[in-house]
């Protein structure tokens, strides 16, 4: 490769596309520089222009394309190339596993260090359209009119949506009844820029027993409560208060208005009680495939102890406590350790422990004071796990980790990291969780290869929360 970049911005060029990356971008070559081109699809010629230039690679927006994928669809969405949402709907769907298998594969390969890594075929939906149980719509005014819809990528310019062929049908028409109610009732929007107005957004969820729940976000005072109240034919009401200019969803204050508190979702024959904040897998049928997935390959025995860290409303905890010993969750929402513990309850599940605090404070303390699971799950957020983390599942001398990741970069990161500690991948399996988007799931099981375990001391901050229950 050349040390200078031999291209200009606004040069067009004609590229072969190869390759997508992880974000779903087409990927080509020119004169040694590599280019990223939205939207562009391995197998095609595509005549581009240049719009970003550094030292390494270009990106480029397609002009024409002089040769079509056989891949290449009509998008089911007139929003598509305008929301973020997604990068693949221009894509068949067996060409979009395919290429998700090879997205985790790149990413072991390239930022992890493995070779021939076990990947096995991305698990895919018979039905890829509907899926999404929750919206979380930002509502602003687009030409006049009150709208809800999706930023464009990589900006807060809104999109405005009538429907969502990925969401529930019922989410995206209780989000048009907001929107009413707001032109109706002459609720004045807020505006990001001007930090004036009151209706921020909505969020939408449908649980898979049929229950709907509304979060109504505002800067300030709720105004035409009643009549919010009557337009919205819902399980659950929640007014949400957000005085801040921040791009932060919901503000700290939540008021019930109508219905009850929770909504009950099944999964996997538990029922769970899920609130506004609650993180719950957004596709529930492929849940089951994923929870099915990741219980298999940590295959629970009677006599063990498992810790399942970034345990969320407990999903995953309370399906493995059924076959284990005993289950620690650990996780730094505190609702959501409530819920986990009402849940465990409500199910009569009486094995496990949920413990409320940073998985990278209370997973080292834990170790520390001589806990030594049998297994460890590990469900981090995209940003993947803290080192102290990592560190301590080292420590406790685990023979098995199985780590359910929504970022194939972090996962080969974190991976990586656990190599350097004895560990090697046994199995790695993606589950489209997220059609048409180019984000996947993945369940990835590490066993630890020697007896001698690294021993690495972690001062946890403060040990106060392991007397919680």
């Amino acid at each position: 490769m050349k040390e200078q970049n031999p291209f200009l911005k606004n040069q067009d060029v004609t590229l072969e596309i190869t390759g997508v990356t992880g974000e779903g971008q087409g990927v080509g070559r020119c004169e040694g520089v590599a280019f990223f081109v939205p939207y562009a699809l391995p197998g095609e010629t595509v005549k581009a222009h240049i719009i970003k230039v550094e030292k390494r690679f270009c990106v480029a927006k397609i002009l024409e394309i002089l040769k079509p994928s056989a891949h290449r669809v009509s998008p089911a969405c007139e929003a598509f190339e305008k929301c973020g949402g997604c990068a693949l709907m221009h894509m068949d769907y067996a060409e979009q596993l395919r290429t998700k298998t090879q997205i985790v594969r790149d990413a072991l390969e390239r930022i992890g260090g493995f070779s021939d890594v076990p990947v096995q075929d991305t698990i895919g939906m018979d039905d890829p359209w509907r899926y999404r149980n929750k919206g979380s719509f930002p509502i602003g005014k687009v030409d006049g009119a009150i709208s809800f819809g999706f930023y464009a990528e990589r900006s807060h310019r809104l999109i405005p949506l009538y429907d969502c062929p990925i969401e529930d049908a019922r989410i995206t028409a209780i989000a048009r009844t907001v929107t009413e109610w707001a032109y109706r009732s002459r609720v004045p929007v807020y505006d990001e820029t001007t930090g004036k107005g009151c209706l921020r957004a909505c969020v939408v969820r449908v649980s898979s027993t049929g229950e709907r729940m509304a979060a109504v976000v505002t800067k300030g005072e709720l105004p035409a409560k009643e009549t919010l109240v009557r337009m919205l034919d819902v399980e659950s009401l929640y007014h949400n208060r957000n005085d801040k200019n921040t791009n932060v969803l919901f503000g700290d204050r939540f008021t019930l208005l109508k219905g009850k508190p929770q909504i009950l979702e099944e999964q996997n024959g538990l029922r769970f009680a899920v609130s506004p904040q609650s993180f719950l897998q957004v596709n529930p049928v492929q849940t089951r495939k994923l929870y099915e997935t990741a219980l298999h390959l940590l295959d629970p025995k009677p006599n063990e102890t498992v810790a399942d860290v970034y345990c969320g409303i407990g999903t995953i905890s309370l399906a493995i406590a059924r076959r284990a010993g005993k289950v620690v969750g650990i996780e730094c929402v505190p609702e959501a350790i409530a819920d986990a513990k009402k849940n465990a309850a409500a199910n009569g599940i009486q094995n496990t422990e949920f413990l409320c605090g940073l998985a990278e404070d209370v997973l080292p303390a834990l170790v520390q004071k001589g806990m030594r699971p049998d297994a460890i799950v590990i469900d981090p957020p995209r940003k993947g796990c803290e080192e102290p983390v990592l560190k301590a599942i080292a420590e406790s001398g685990v023979n098995r980790v199985v780590y359910v990741s929504c970022n194939p970069a972090t996962l080969a990161r974190d991976a990586k990291i656990l190599a350097s500690f004895g560990f090697c991948i046994e199995h790695v399996q993606p589950v489209d969780m997220f059609p048409h988007t180019q984000h996947v799931e993945t369940v990835c099981c590490l066993y630890h290869q020697k007896k001698d375990f690294i021993s690495v001391p972690y001062e946890p901050k403060d040990a106060s929360y392991l007397n919680q229950r």
